[in-house]
């Protein structure tokens, strides 16, 4: 392909998006196709000589079209939002024009210092502390900074690291020799809930530290008293506590933890406190949300996804330290073939010290599209507009009479289920009953939502957050559930 050929197939390949974004909300949202459909229809060699750009486009349409899970369609309620945006497509397209690998200062000083840039932009706008800031007032380099990651799952595995190398160095300096330092590494703890997202215990299992969870409170949330409880035990079996994770939005049902509570704690214990702010964080963008974040400004790190709730194409994880000189410690590995430039460093990070990979991708040129073309008006509108569209899903639920809200909704999550006084039977009953309320929902087509479990009662939850979605579609969704009950309450009474 020459670039002609690429000119003119950008241009088809840009009508093709625009098309599909035009009419995803026309098709069923899930994917119905079977495991193992794809193998069946492709060729199991990959072929010998060039084929053309209008075969492998039919081929998307008719092979790998069906086999998507539509995210970007409106009627999608699942999980949590994965937004994208026109305008970080058009970042996304800039980062693939250039190409980089972006390890360190010198493979491209733009890249580092624009991620450098639109960090502490985003970080004011949410409204950080200072300590987060890469560059102060002065123009002068922070003890913090930020530093864009591919998910939330990665910044919990750096973070535990450099809180794993801040507990033995603070070991050390007590008097602990190296090797004793080493030998202790197994008796590390990191407190979770029972709430908190599995990525932390996969970065527990990844570094080789022990973990504790703790049960969470009636509201779902990782209180003070609980966390002291927990470290009290382990201390006195010959524990060393060293990491402790507070939500800000669970997955399960966006309950905030009690952040000033378990900050105390940290400060006293000495534990690395890490936020988790993966969903709700980008609401921070609005300053009436950000009462209910009192105590993040004393945290270690603090991360959450512009990817799912800030317009912004994944993958872009926005993780911020305090103080970077344990994560940069502890990841930073130096090979005659990285070479560093000398003097003022200001400006100068070795983004590759502050993640798991070497290489890098430019993904701040998307954020910088996003932060600039909607402004801040714009992303906090688009926040504010999912929250009031819960809210009224939440109205007419209850208004209903046939269910009740299982958590209080606070950002874009709606957690619900069927009364149990509606449904004739015992706690399975009533279990199977929402449970199969949400197959027949997601059956039916026309939206999707997933279930989940709260403390053995199934519920409902569907997540609204679509960077296209209109109340319509709240309404949409409202219907489907509505009609759905119905009908499945119809046939359990038969039974």
């Amino acid at each position: 392909m020459d670039v002609n050929e690429f000119r003119k197939r950008g241009k088809e390949m840009v009508d093709f998006i625009a098309d599909y974004y035009e009419n995803v909300d026309k098709v069923p949202p899930m994917s119905t196709v079977q495991p193992g459909y794809l193998y069946s229809l492709m060729p199991h060699e990959a072929p010998e000589e060039p084929e053309s750009f209008e075969d492998i486009q039919r081929d998307i349409e008719t092979k790998i079209m069906p086999g998507m899970t539509h995210w970007q369609s409106s009627n999608f309620f699942g999980w949590y939002p994965s937004n994208s945006s026109f305008p970080a497509m058009l970042g996304d397209m800039a980062s693939s024009m250039f190409n980089i690998v972006g390890f360190n200062w010198i493979c491209s000083p733009a890249a580092t210092e624009l991620e450098t840039v639109v960090m502490d932009w985003l970080g004011k706008l949410i409204g950080l502390d200072s300590r987060f800031m890469a560059i102060k007032e002065d123009g002068t380099e922070g003890d913090g900074g930020g530093v864009i990651q591919g998910t939330a799952s990665e910044a919990h595995i750096v973070v535990m690291i450099a809180a794993r190398e801040m507990t033995l160095d603070r070991l050390k300096t007590n008097g602990m020799s190296d090797n004793d330092a080493d030998l202790v590494r197994h008796k590390l703890v990191a407190y979770f809930s029972d709430q908190t997202h599995s990525a932390g215990q996969k970065a527990a299992n990844i570094i080789g530290c022990q973990v504790r969870t703790i049960k969470s409170d009636a509201n779902f949330c990782l209180t003070k008293r609980a966390l002291q409880a927990a470290i009290r035990k382990d201390k006195s079996a010959g524990l060393i506590p060293f990491f402790v994770c507070a939500t800000f939005g669970t997955t399960n049902t966006a309950a905030i933890d009690d952040l000033c509570g378990i900050a105390d704690v940290a400060d006293s214990e000495h534990l690395w406190l890490h936020i988790d702010a993966a969903y709700a964080g980008a609401a921070l963008v609005c300053p009436e949300f950000r009462p209910l974040a009192r105590g993040i400004e004393r945290a270690h790190s603090f991360n959450f996804n512009p990817h799912k709730w800030m317009l912004t194409n994944f993958d872009c994880s926005a993780l911020w330290v305090a103080d970077s000189t344990h994560l940069v410690g502890a990841l930073s590995i130096e090979r005659e073939y990285l070479p560093k430039v000398k003097g003022a460093s200001d400006f100068v990070k070795d983004y590759r010290n502050w993640q798991l990979p070497l290489g890098r991708r430019f993904r701040a040129l998307k954020l910088w599209f996003v932060m600039r073309m909607y402004g801040a008006s714009g992303i906090r509108a688009h926040i504010r507009k999912h929250v009031k569209e819960a809210k009224w899903l939440e109205t007419q639920l209850v208004e209903d009479g046939r269910f009740e809200i299982m958590a209080p909704v606070v950002f874009g999550l709606v957690v619900f289920r069927v009364k149990a006084s509606i449904i004739a039977g015992d706690t399975d009953d009533v279990n199977k009953t929402n449970a199969e309320l949400v197959k027949r929902i997601n059956n039916d087509g026309r939206v999707f939502l997933v279930g989940t479990k709260l403390r053995g009662v199934d519920a409902l939850r569907p997540a609204i957050g679509s960077s296209r979605g209109t109340p319509d579609n709240t309404a949409l969704l409202l219907q489907v559930i509505k009609e759905c009950t119905t009908n499945v309450l119809s046939e359990h009474s038969k039974q």
